[in-house]
């Protein structure tokens, strides 16, 4: 029924042109018909950027899981906003607050029949629904951010992108392992006192690999910390986050972080008086006596990317990982009323290493798991439905995260962190 009301509203629109003398085929949608509750449409006025096709003729959809109150949809909106103001992109719609469900395929749908050439969607879950629209609608492009089934699925329509992450939560977690070094060194902590906590969503890759790599990053300058991990089986919850936090301060944790959207973690480490690393942006202006920094992914780049390459008419990265040196993986400004002091150095030193390919985040020579060094681990990389390991990830001294598919797959379980929960 939607594509026959697109066919039918191409006629009219195209009989009305015959009628007044045609306009040369370069008219763009205003929009109007984006009245739900859940969408949003922003049409600031910006100037046609050059290409095969002008951004007056692309128009451009995209899905979020949640909306503007959580830090995650927030730097994707951002992110958005940004890459269609770069290109002169006038023409594109929001829509928000979309779950991990059936109503994916169908905001997909609504957005490809509302002429929409390229589509993006936000959350790991969106995933197999922008596949279901992607084989649908072969002639719109479809990308999904966190995914995993795009080098494999084999559709030239369908995309993911994801980025390093895992390297700005390591250098997140030295801003982490400054703090601790400093309250040891004033005796706030003991040594041995120099425990992490960390609110994490589920148990995925994704989640397990930004708490390893944030713990690596604090330990690898305060040698005798470590980490205990809840999980509140949500994306977004601020009750279940503030509470996740509050156990863990509870427990003894002298820092938190976090792998979840809401305020709920900083909220509580803000009036605990207990410091804290965000996730996707800073949090300083709620919490200012406690907030340290915060990596994020820039989705600008990507979206630029993906964009410009539908305006030129080239193809798509079937998983795109965004770095360090595409500006896809940044840090907020430190607070320096809250960080220790030469964390700011450390920071740079860490980044130029990376940067340069002579420090690796998950360098096997930092980390045990059972007590051994490894040397070799099959990862699941292809993501079969019987998550079968199938990559040797391990080569040159390191786990090889993100390069052999956009992803995280890092799913081991290191020395020095414990679960608290295992529900999720």
């Amino acid at each position: 029924m939607k594509k026959l009301l697109a066919l039918l509203l191409t006629v009219v629109m195209l009989l009305a042109l015959v009628a007044c003398g045609g306009n040369n085929g370069n008219s763009a949608g205003n929009n109007a018909g984006n009245t739900g509750s859940n969408n949003t449409s922003d049409n600031a006025g910006a100037e046609d950027t050059s290409g095969d096709t002008a951004a007056s003729d692309i128009k451009v959809g995209f899905i979020f899981l949640h909306d503007e109150n959580s830090t995650y949809d927030l730097n994707f909106i951002n992110g958005a906003k940004a890459a269609c103001e770069t290109l002169g992109i006038t023409d594109y719609v929001l829509k928000t607050n979309v779950p991990e469900g059936q109503e994916c395929y169908d905001a997909a749908a609504d957005l490809a029949d509302d002429g929409c050439d390229i589509i993006f969607a936000d959350s790991f879950g969106h995933e197999d629904f922008m596949i279901q629209a992607a084989k649908e609608f072969p002639d719109v492009q479809f990308c999904h951010s966190t995914g995993t089934k795009a080098h494999t699925e084999g559709l030239d329509n369908y995309h993911n992108a994801f980025a390093s992450i895992y390297e700005g939560r390591y250098l997140a977690g030295i801003a982490a392992g400054m703090k601790l070094n400093e309250m040891i060194e004033d005796g706030t902590i003991t040594a041995d006192q120099a425990k992490i906590g960390y609110v994490g969503a589920f148990t995925y890759a994704e989640v397990v690999s930004g708490y390893t790599s944030f713990f690596l990053g604090a330990r690898s300058v305060c040698p005798s910390a470590t980490m205990e991990v809840t999980f509140t089986g949500s994306w977004y919850d601020e009750t279940a986050e503030k509470e996740g936090a509050q156990k863990l301060i509870n427990n003894g944790c002298a820092l938190i972080s976090q792998h979840a959207d809401s305020m709920g973690a900083p909220t509580a480490c803000e009036l605990a008086g207990v410091p804290n690393v965000s996730y996707n942006g800073s949090t300083i202006s709620a919490c200012p006596n406690t907030y340290i920094i915060s990596s994020r992914i820039d989705w600008a780049p990507y979206y630029e990317y993906a964009i410009s390459a539908v305006m030129n008419g080239t193809s798509i990265d079937a998983d795109w990982t965004g770095t360090l040196s595409t500006g896809s993986v940044v840090l907020t400004d430190l607070n320096t009323d809250v960080a220790a002091e030469g964390t700011q150095e450390a920071i740079d030193e860490a980044m130029a290493a990376l940067e340069a390919g002579t420090l690796h985040v998950f360098d096997t020579s930092t980390f045990t798991v059972g007590g051994e060094t490894l040397t070799s681990y099959m990862a699941d990389v292809d993501t079969d439905a019987d998550y079968t390991p199938d990559t040797e990830a391990i080569s040159d001294g390191y786990f090889h995260e993100s390069e052999y598919r956009s992803a995280p797959y890092f799913d081991l379980r290191i020395d020095g962190i414990t679960l608290l929960d295992e529900a999720y």
